[in-house]
């Protein structure tokens, strides 16, 4: 409490100094125009009015140190820099001038003398409170400014002053101290002008006015008196005055944290002819003194300081080549991806800024977002650094197909961004194909070949998108919308509704739900053809969202793929439907299937995780088959073929889902340790109208069974088309012709009571 009041009082004790030091200064100056007659008056004025203007100076500074802790080294040197000055002038004035000879040096010169290192501490405390840290570039302009503003000194104004050797030594170093003391204040002034550029810092250039007020009256002061025409008490004193004022002002405008606010910022401030003016002109300067002093027409110390001068900034130059040099390599490493070598977002953002200024209507831009189906896949099954390397081979096979305005981007991770300026809807969905076509050929990576699939997301500005984030977002919402329908690629279209679905959102909330109970699985009943029997279901999962209701496969599983969560996604999957499988089992020995990702496949844990959570509900390896579409095996074709042949080694049945829409069904059947086959809907469908598709599936039958292999047909709409399928061979049919997927009390009651017609037609 009491360092409040304290801190509170001291603004008005300041002003109340400050007050006083300029009336003192008025009188003071009056004074040399009506001044009282007598040696009395003279005393006073010299002695009371002169030096009141110093200690009321001295209040100010000591008080501005109590309320700015930070420059609290600055204040409090330059009130001892005033009170030292102030007790120079007292005892020259009441006992060095009273002498019937003044000695020379007296006590006097000593205050005065000391007068110079405190105001060296109060200058240099000011710059270190503003300046945390001085680069080399700074140093160096520092020392330009320095050796200009000496060599100047020695050369024009100081001269004769440093040349004085007549006399005693204490003379002659008493008379060489003043000028040297000058040429020192001089030569730090301008270094500290040098280092720090031209800068709006009121309380700087305050005290900065006023040690030049001061430097001015001693250099008039020592070239005068070297020619005996000093006059005590003359105008030249008003420079003294008008120099301790102006730094009270200074001490006065000092408040708590201002010198937090005012500190350097060297890549804002540093910057521009502010930097240069003072060193360039000090240089500039040097040169002069050079040109001026040959023949020896200046002093030699003046002709050594200008050379040094010319040198540094000779080094100065280097310093800034290495600096610019140093600066675009940063410039340009923070707009490049380091692994890649293309752009990053934050060129990608400067970029699409620059395109969208100068899009129109007329002259539209389009941006394609990219991001890689299976890359994940690829990490977990083969090592990060081969993710690397197939991301590294991604830019140079795009390249090829841009044009050279075309701007190519690696925003992060697996996606990867196409900026194309002057372009129209109609030919940005033709580039995103090219490029789809591109990234679908096989990439060699550690001597394996890899593929992996792409959804491209198209969005154009202005319209509708009149912003860069407008248009990073409407790209990202078609590129989600390209994922989760599986087209490839995809154009934004603004929805009616104005919603277009949060995928970060939805990710977040599938974290969620895979620690809760909000996932459920559904089941579809499969039969044999011949029979009629129940011989299986598949394990479909559902989301069952607290606020969006029900949400099937195709708006869950992109997100899941997206968040990284598929692996636990199925794990989940897996618990459930052989939970749901214990319920019925053995009185039916109906198996269940469920549906395995590519990180699955791969993942050298999973016979040991299935056998244990077949202990865990009480059932055989025949309960369960696990189903993975062909081309999961691509990523890590020796691994896959690992872990599913542990899988057969265990009991468990392996099932390949969705064959004939693979790359390359027959070469990886040979080698996959596969129980059943499952055709894609995509090649039952027509069976019953297309003589093709029903030769394929007769011969794909015949191939199964050579193989050892049951075959079931997925998609079975109705009793024709199962009808037609069994002819053709087939062994199981599922789809909506027999159940649609159910609830798991639904399904235990369907199975109590099954509701199909095709063993009569069948059989």
């Amino acid at each position: 409490m009491q360092r409040t009041s304290e801190a509170g009082a001291s603004p008005a004790t300041s002003r109340t100094a400050l007050t006083v030091a300029l009336v003192a200064l008025a009188v003071y100056t009056s004074g040399m125009v009506v001044r009282p007659v007598g040696a009395g008056w003279d005393i006073v004025y010299e002695l009371v009015f002169y030096n009141t203007v110093s200690i009321a100076a001295v209040v100010v500074c000591w008080r501005a140190s109590r309320r700015a802790a930070a420059e609290r080294t600055a204040w409090r040197a330059l009130a001892f820099a005033l009170l030292i000055n102030a007790a120079g002038d007292v005892v020259y004035t009441l006992v060095i001038a009273r002498l019937p000879v003044e000695p020379f040096p007296s006590v006097a010169d000593a205050f005065y003398l000391a007068y110079y290192p405190a105001l060296y501490v109060a200058l240099l405390a000011l710059i270190r409170v503003r300046v945390p840290r001085f680069h080399t570039s700074m140093w160096l302009d520092g020392l330009i400014g320095g050796l200009g503003a000496t060599a100047v000194a020695v050369a024009f104004l100081l001269g004769p002053s440093l040349q004085v050797t007549g006399g005693d030594p204490a003379t002659v170093l008493t008379n060489l101290a003043y000028p040297v003391a000058d040429v020192v204040l001089l030569a730090l002034l301008v270094a500290v002008g040098s280092a720090l550029g031209v800068r709006r810092d009121p309380t700087l250039l305050l005290v900065a006015a006023g040690m030049v007020a001061n430097l001015v009256g001693d250099i008039v002061y020592l070239n005068l008196s070297s020619q005996g025409l000093y006059d005590a008490g003359g105008t030249l004193d008003l420079s003294w005055l008008v120099a301790i004022v102006l730094m009270a002002v200074a001490a006065q405008r000092a408040r708590e944290g201002k010198s937090v606010r005012g500190r350097l910022e060297p890549s804002r401030s540093r910057s521009g002819w502010r930097v240069v003016a003072i060193p360039l002109s000090c240089n500039l300067a040097s040169l002069v003194v050079l040109a001026l002093g040959w023949g020896d027409r200046l002093p030699g110390l003046a002709a050594w300081l200008a050379i040094a001068c010319v040198l540094t900034a000779l080094a100065r130059t280097a310093v800034t080549f290495r600096e610019v040099r140093a600066f675009n390599e940063v410039k340009l490493e923070a707009r490049t991806d380091e692994l890649t070598g293309l752009a990053n977002r934050r060129a990608l953002l400067e970029q699409a800024q620059a395109v969208l200024d100068g899009a129109t209507a007329r002259a539209p831009a389009a941006l394609l977002l990219l991001d890689l189906d299976g890359f994940k896949e690829v990490n977990d099954s083969l090592g990060h650094h081969a993710g690397d390397q197939l991301l590294r081979q991604v830019g140079p096979r795009l390249q090829g197909a841009l044009r050279g305005a075309d701007f190519l981007a690696r925003l992060g991770g697996d996606e990867f961004a196409v900026l194309l300026p002057g372009t129209g809807l109609d030919e940005a969905y033709a580039c995103a194909e090219q490029l789809r076509g591109l990234l679908l050929e096989p990439f060699m990576v550690e001597d394996i070949r890899l593929h992996v699939g792409v959804s491209i997301g198209i969005s154009t500005a202005p319209v509708p998108a009149a912003s860069v984030q407008e248009l990073l977002r409407c790209a990202d919402v078609a590129m989600y919308a390209a994922k989760s329908g599986r087209e490839g690629v995809h154009i934004y279209v603004p929805a009616p509704n104005g919603r277009s679905g949060d995928r970060l959102r939805t990710m977040e909330e599938l974290r969620n739900a895979l620690s809760g109970d909000e996932l459920v699985v559904y089941l579809q009943p499969q039969v044999d053809l011949c029979e009629g029997w129940i011989v299986g279901a598949e394990a479909l999962v559902r989301w069952n969202h607290p606020t969006r209701g029900l949400l099937s496969p195709a708006e869950l599983l992109p997100a899941a793929e997206q968040a990284g969560l598929l692996r636990p996604l199925t794990d989940a999957v897996l618990e459930l439907a052989l939970q749901a499988t214990a319920r019925w089992w053995p009185d039916r020995a109906v198996p269940v299937s469920v549906n395995l990702s590519v990180a699955n496949v791969t993942d050298l844990d999973l016979p040991d995780k299935v056998g244990r959570a077949l202990a865990r509900y009480g059932l055989p390896s025949s309960a369960l088959t696990l189903e993975l579409v062909e081309d999961t095996l691509m990523a890590d074709p020796e691994r896959g073929r690992t872990v599913l042949g542990e899988l057969r080694a265990l009991g468990v049945r392996t099932s390949i889902d969705d064959y004939g829409t693979g790359y390359s069904s027959l070469a990886y059947l040979r080698h996959l340790p596969a129980d059943e086959l499952k055709l894609d809907r995509s090649l039952t469908q027509d069976v019953i109208t297309d003589v093709r598709a029903a030769a394929i599936v007769r011969h794909t039958v015949a191939l199964a069974h050579e193989l050892g292999l049951s075959l079931v047909a997925e998609g079975v709409e109705d009793q024709a088309t199962a009808t037609r399928l069994a002819e053709l061979g087939c062994d199981v049919a599922q789809g909506y012709a027999i159940a649609r997927p159910m609830p798991v009390d639904d399904f235990l009651q369907w199975l109590e009571e099954p509701t199909w017609a095709l063993v009569d037609e069948v059989s």
